[in-house]
């Protein structure tokens, strides 16, 4: 009937976690349906050359240049703002459960998601 507080905070956790991806997915979904459909109504009826190919634009190459535009309002800014939140809800997932499980001392699950979380890093930072 009773249960200790070691039971309670993995309880919190899990709901933590499950709320950090729902509502991260929520969110960023969100923002790429707003910058979508703001890009429709002013690029809708345009036709597209197929002919040229057009590489990313430098605005679009980092984090930062990805919010600077998000921010100034510009509608693939605000697409590429809700995709670049998109891949990091997960990331930010196995970040907070390193966190959880630091908290808990559990070793074994700390070097686990450590790994798990480096090689997310490195795939970031080398892709």
């Amino acid at each position: 009937m009773f249960q200790n507080r070691h039971n309670l905070s993995e309880r919190q956790v899990e709901i933590l976690v499950g709320n950090l991806l729902r509502y991260g997915v929520l969110f960023s979904s969100a923002l790429v349906l707003l910058g979508g459909v703001l890009y429709l109504i002013y690029h809708g009826k345009e036709t597209p050359n197929y002919q040229i190919f057009r590489g990313e634009p430098p605005a679009f190459r980092s984090p930062e240049g990805v919010a600077t535009s998000a921010l100034s309002g510009r509608r693939r800014g605000i697409i590429q703002l809700g995709l670049l939140l998109l891949i990091a809800t997960p990331v930010a997932r196995v970040a907070f459960s390193l966190l959880a499980f630091m908290r808990q001392r559990d070793i074994t699950y700390i070097i686990l998601t450590l790994i798990v979380l480096t090689g997310l890093i490195i795939s970031f930072i080398a892709g």
